[in-house]
């Protein structure tokens, strides 16, 4: 039962975190224009 006052804390801030990388990610645009960074992609073909 002791051990749940340490997990349940360290597991939401572990939640919270995730979401601000995820916020953090959307808003300075890393998840724009994905379709176009497919064909950026080189050729592998000689």
């Amino acid at each position: 039962m002791a051990s749940l006052y340490l997990l349940i804390p360290l597991g939401v801030g572990v939640v919270l975190g995730a979401i601000g990388i995820f916020i953090w990610a959307t808003s300075s645009g890393q998840f724009d224009e994905l379709d176009q960074q497919g064909g950026r992609m080189p050729d592998d073909e000689p």
